[in-house]
C-alpha cells in the first residue's frame, strides 16, 4: 500500500491548500477584477452601493426603527448597567479627581463670565427676598420662643399676685396678654427710642462740632430739653404704631396686639386716649399698670381709657388670629 502512486497521488492532492480548481476560480477572479477595474465597473457598483446604503438610512422605516430602538427599553437598560458598573464609577471618580478637572474650574471660577454670574445672582431680587425672609424668620423664631417663656411668667405671676392679694385664682381660660409680656415688648420699644435718640444726637453733635459749637456751659439745658425730647419721640412712636397697626415692633416680637372691639386699627381718636392712659399710669409709680398682672381681664388704667384689650395672637396663621384661650402655662 505504500507503493501505490494513486493513493499516494490522492493524499497529495488533499494536502495541497492550493488545488487546480482553487487555482482556477482565483485566476478567474483576479482576471475579472482586472477587467472591471480597466472598464470602470467597479466604481459604478461602489457607486450604486454606497447610494444604497444612504437610501437606506436615510429612509423613513431606518428612521423609525432608529427611534424605536432609542425609545425602547434596551438603550435604558444599556445606560443603568453601564452607570451601575463599578468600572464607569471607577473612570468617573478618576475624571473628577483628575488635575485636568481642578485646572478646568480655576479658570472658569476666575474667568469675568462667573464673576458677573455671580454678581447677578446676588442682585437678584428673589435671592435678597430669600435671605430677608430667613433673617425674619429667624427673628420670628426667636420672639415666639420669648413669647412662650413670658406667656408662662403671665399666668404664674397673676396666679402668685392673686394669692397674695387673697384673691381668688383664675378659673376662666384668657388669650388677653399678660403682665411679663407687655413690660418686655414695653422694654424693648423703649430700647429702639433710646437708640434712635441716641444716633440723633451723636450725629446734631457732630455738626454743632464741625461748625465750632460748644455745648459745655449749658448742660442742664441740654439734659431738659433731651428728657423734652425724649418724651415727645416716644409719644409719637407709640401713638403712631397703636394708631395704624396695633402693634409696636416690640410687641409684633412677642406676637401681642392691641384691639377695640375686634379692630386692631385703633385710630388716631383711641390712641391718643390710650396714650394719655398710658403716661398717667405712670405718675403713681406705675401703679396704673398693675390691673395687667392681677385683673381678670388683664386690663390697665390705660387699656380701660382707651376701651382696649391686648391679645396674643398667632403669627403663623392667615390674618394672625388670637390664639385659644388658656388656664395653664404652654407645654
Amino acid at each position: 500500500m505504500d507503493g501505490d502512486p494513486e493513493t499516494n497521488g490522492n493524499i497529495e492532492e488533499e494536502d495541497d491548500p492550493q488545488t487546480f480548481a482553487g487555482r482556477i476560480v482565483s485566476g478567474g477572479t483576479k482576471r475579472a477584477q482586472r477587467a472591471a477595474g480597466i472598464a470602470g465597473i467597479d466604481r459604478v457598483i461602489e457607486t450604486a452601493v454606497e447610494d444604497a446604503i444612504v437610501r437606506a438610512i436615510e429612509s423613513d422605516a431606518t428612521e423609525r426603527a432608529i427611534a424605536r430602538v432609542l425609545n425602547g427599553p434596551a438603550i435604558e437598560q444599556a445606560v443603568k448597567e453601564a452607570l451601575q458598573s463599578k468600572e464607569v464609577e471607577q473612570a468617573l471618580y478618576d475624571t473628577l479627581d483628575s488635575e485636568m478637572v481642578d485646572r478646568l474650574w480655576a479658570r472658569v471660577l476666575a474667568s469675568d463670565e462667573a464673576q458677573q454670574l455671580i454678581e447677578r445672582i446676588a442682585e437678584a431680587p428673589e435671592v435678597r427676598a430669600a435671605i430677608a425672609s430667613q433673617g425674619i424668620g429667624l427673628i420670628g423664631d426667636i420672639g415666639r420662643q420669648i413669647a412662650r417663656v413670658t406667656c408662662t411668667l403671665d399666668l404664674l405671676g397673676e396666679r402668685f399676685a392673686r394669692r397674695l392679694l387673697f384673691r381668688k385664682k383664675r378659673e376662666v381660660p384668657t388669650n388677653h396678654a399678660g403682665f411679663f409680656t407687655r413690660v418686655l415688648a414695653l422694654i424693648l420699644d423703649a430700647v429702639i427710642v433710646n437708640l434712635s435718640m441716641v444716633t440723633l444726637t451723636a450725629l446734631l453733635s457732630l455738626i454743632a462740632a464741625a461748625f465750632g459749637a460748644s455745648f459745655n456751659d449749658s448742660s442742664k439745658e441740654l439734659l431738659a430739653v433731651g428728657a423734652v425730647s425724649w418724651f415727645f419721640v416716644s409719644s409719637f412712636y407709640l401713638f403712631t404704631f397703636w394708631s395704624l397697626s396695633g402693634q409696636t415692633p416690640g410687641m409684633q416680637f412677642l406676637d401681642i396686639r392691641i384691639e377695640h372691639e375686634g379692630d386692631r386699627h385703633l385710630g388716631p381718636r383711641l390712641a391718643i386716649r390710650r396714650l394719655i392712659g398710658f403716661w398717667l399710669a405712670f405718675i403713681p409709680f406705675g401703679l396704673g399698670f398693675i390691673g395687667a398682672l392681677v385683673k381678670i381681664d388683664r386690663r390697665g388704667f390705660h387699656d380701660r381709657l382707651g376701651n382696649t384689650t391686648v391679645y396674643y395672637v398667632d403669627p403663623a396663621r392667615a390674618d394672625e388670629p388670637h390664639v385659644d384661650p388658656a388656664l395653664f402655662p404652654p407645654e
